[in-house]
């Protein structure tokens, strides 16, 4: 995380913006895993006028590195502080319309977090630890899902393990698992 030498006045803008934010609205679907979440749009409609009301904005700006694709978010203060936080993910395919789903998953996750907006969405099921805590990965329901877009798309399901480093798609880790699904979905929609 990078910072202003002083935070004091945005941290206290901050306290006052979040004090008027309730969470996002669940709006969207995700149709895989059949439930609802808080898209980008409701993150944006949560902060806009508690931040404006407190002379609070932001930017985010496309990044990537070896690992992925992603965005560096910066929360700024009219005073001149700021705080910014990079948050990259892997990307199953390189192509523009998985690099689009990553980077707009990224802005949503990263701007959430960063204004401490309550998580109104059930699609971070998919984080859930589950069994006996040996490793978190993805539920029958999940690889099922994963399994159907897979063929559906006809993607190369060696390549895929590849990618997520991996030696068959149940061993998928929940984290995971919205990253490789929008990847596998902006294919779907060629």
């Amino acid at each position: 995380m990078n910072s202003s030498e002083n935070i004091n006045h945005l941290a206290t803008a901050l306290c006052k913006a979040q004090a008027a934010m309730g969470g996002a609205v669940k709006g969207s679907a995700n149709s895989f895993y059949k439930s609802s979440y808080a898209d980008l749009t409701s993150v944006i409609k949560a902060i806009k006028q508690p931040f404006a009301d407190n002379d609070l904005s932001y930017t985010q700006f496309p990044i990537s590195d070896e690992n992925g694709i992603g965005v560096v978010t910066r929360l700024m203060h009219n005073s001149g502080q700021f705080i910014e936080m990079g948050y990259t993910l892997p990307i199953v395919k390189r192509d523009p319309q998985a690099a689009g789903s990553a980077l707009t998953y990224a802005r949503r996750y990263a701007l959430q977090s960063m204004a401490g907006i309550p998580t109104a969405d059930d699609d971070a099921e998919s984080a859930v630890i589950r069994g006996d805590d040996k490793k978190n990965v993805i539920s029958d329901a999940q690889l099922s899902a994963l399994t159907d877009l897979l063929d559906s798309t006809n993607a190369d399901v060696g390549k895929f393990c590849t990618h997520f480093q991996i030696e068959s798609t149940k061993d998928l880790l929940a984290l995971q698992f919205d990253q490789a699904i929008a990847a596998l979905e902006a294919k779907a929609s060629k």
